[in-house]
Parts: C-alpha cells; structure tokens; sequence
C-alpha cells in the first residue's frame, strides 16, 4: 500500500472508533456512522494497494504507465513536426493508481500544467486538464506521458525529478481517485495495443520500436 493512503485511512478509523465508542454510550446512529466509516478506511486501502508486478529489461519496449480502459488511440503531430502516436488510457476508482515508467531511460523533462477537472474519459481532459507531463528518453526512443487529473482526481504525485534514471516499469507517482494517463510515441515506435484493450502499469506492451 502506497504510503499516501495513510493520511486518509488514519483520520477515517480515528472517527470511525470515536463513532463507535459514541454509539455504545448514546446512541446507534453512532454505530451506522462507524460502520460507514471503517468500510471507506477499507476502500482507500484498496484504492492504495501497490501490487509487485515483473517488468522487463528491454530499452525497445514502450509499456503501458498505468492500469486502465484505452480509450484513445490516434496519430498526431509532434512539437517538432513529426507524426507520432497518443494513446489515453483512463483509470476509474477501481484501477491501480500508481504510474509507472514507460520507457527505461533518463527523465529529460518534467512540466506541471494546472488547469481543470473534466470527466477523465473527456478527449478535451487531454489538453485542458490539470496535468504533470513527463519526458523520458533513451538512446532508441523518447517518450512523453501525461498524468492527467479528473473529476474527482484532484491530486497529482510524481516522485521523481529531471535528471533521474529509470527503469522500464518503474514506480514514479500517483494520481489520486480516478483519472487519465496519455502517452505519446513518436514514429519510431510500433503500436501493440488497440482502444478498449484493459492494460496493467509496467506489464502490458504499448509499443516497441522498430517493426
């Protein structure tokens, strides 16, 4: 479990114990309130969790940063001029909210954009949205990802800083409750997943470069 959830999850067995000490001395609503709380402390739990996932070695391998529903596959022109590729992936409050790395390599660049809080699974969230944009590069590929706000996402967590090296899958952040992760891949890189394919962070294969 993410250490973040710790500020959540505390507060809520806090009240929730005070809640049930109340019923027992006064009255049972007091009982239904801690019940109410002690299940949400349980949901942030799982909304936290952290699972250990085997990722690969391999600097070709673009994965998917995120666990979540490809919603966005489309071709686009990148600052220099060049096509690439986005695809968005959206995260619901069930997902797995911990971002990974897409690429192994360096993190060249790191832009927080604030902004606002559309529905996630909007395409307008991909530009208008409060958003942390993140390049990584290696000596075969460089890759842009965006950890994007949503609705009731309105907090985003990067853990690593400009100048860092990562690995193909690695932890670097957070977007709390429900959000969207868009990744941009430049021509080089072959697309191996399609809209509506359901991908794990650091596991499922986004792309690869070259054929």
């Amino acid at each position: 479990m993410i250490r973040d959830a710790y500020s959540f999850i505390i507060p809520l067995i806090l009240l929730g114990g005070l809640s049930l000490l109340l019923g027992w001395r006064s009255s049972e609503i007091f009982y239904f309130c801690s019940i109410i709380l002690f299940i949400l402390a349980i949901f942030v739990a799982y909304f936290f969790r952290d699972p250990e996932r085997e990722v690969s070695d391999d600097e070709k391998l673009v994965v998917s940063p995120a666990d979540g529903l490809v919603v966005v596959i489309k071709p686009i022109e990148l600052d220099d001029g060049s096509l690439g590729t986005l695809v968005s992936i959206f995260l619901s409050i069930f997902d797995v909210h911990v971002n990974r790395s897409p690429l192994a390599g360096s993190i060249v660049e790191t832009n927080y954009r604030p902004g606002k809080f559309l529905i996630a699974t909007r395409q307008r969230a991909s530009f208008e949205n409060e958003q942390n944009v993140i390049t990584v590069q290696n000596r075969y590929a460089t890759v842009v990802f965006k950890q994007i706000a949503g609705l009731i996402a309105r907090r985003i967590v990067f853990w690593k800083k400009k100048g860092e090296h990562v690995r193909l899958g690695e932890r670097v952040g957070l977007i709390k409750f429900g959000s969207r992760v868009d990744i941009i891949l430049p021509a080089q890189v072959t697309v191996l997943t399609k809209k509506g394919d359901r991908v794990k962070g650091g596991v499922s294969l986004i792309g690869r470069v070259g054929q």
